[in-house]
């Protein structure tokens, strides 16, 4: 069996590595706007299920030569996989915070995560055939109050940009976390025991 990871994410994509797996990258290309009314846990749970269906579909595929009749079985993706989708986001008393549209919404979220404490949910979908695991992480994470000057270096640094709710907690912004109450990698968008409880229950 082959691990896909459906995550164009380069910190996923680190984590993953860390823990020792070997794997292949697929991105998977859905709409990732949030339906009306729908709770963020439940919201990332959907999205880690449709990238990893997406990217399964894909790869489950026969893939034939032209002027063959049979599959290559050269192919990467040929073959049984096993697909890994994942999905995080940050919530502040029910606002979904993903990544900041421009500097303006990066600012805007990080004064409003200052000094309060906030959840970082993040979806697990692990597929195979037919079979499904889904989970969903959460972690608390206490800012304290930011610096203007900090607010201000770090912003120039568009480090905020690619990361839901415009910090990573890896990153400069680690200054402003004295507490979090749950797992620090899913903070950093992957929580590493989880995937590995749910690859050994796909996998049995």
């Amino acid at each position: 069996m082959r691990l896909v990871l459906a995550s164009g994410s380069p910190r996923r994509r680190e984590l993953l590595a860390q823990a020792g797996f070997v794997f292949e990258v697929k991105a998977a290309d859905i709409d990732e706007t949030r339906r009306v009314g729908e709770a963020p846990a439940e919201y990332v749970q959907r999205l880690a299920v449709e990238k990893a269906e997406v990217v399964a579909r894909l790869l489950n595929q026969a893939v034939v030569e032209p002027g063959s009749e049979n599959p290559d079985p050269g192919h990467p993706f040929s073959g049984d996989v096993i697909v890994l989708g994942a999905d995080t986001t940050v919530v502040l008393d029910g606002e979904v915070m993903n990544k900041p549209v421009d500097q303006a919404d990066a600012e805007r979220m990080l004064r409003a995560l200052s000094g309060k404490t906030h959840q970082v949910h993040t979806g697990l979908a692990v597929v195979s055939g037919e079979r499904r695991v889904m989970h969903v992480e959460t972690t608390d994470v206490t800012f304290r109050e930011i610096g203007e000057d900090e607010l201000g270096v770090y912003l120039a640094s568009d480090h905020a940009m690619d990361k839901a709710g415009a910090y990573g907690i890896q990153g400069y912004a680690a200054r402003w976390i004295p507490r979090i109450d749950g797992d620090y990698f899913n903070v950093m968008g992957l929580p590493l025991s989880v995937v590995v409880r749910m690859l050994g229950e796909i996998a049995a």
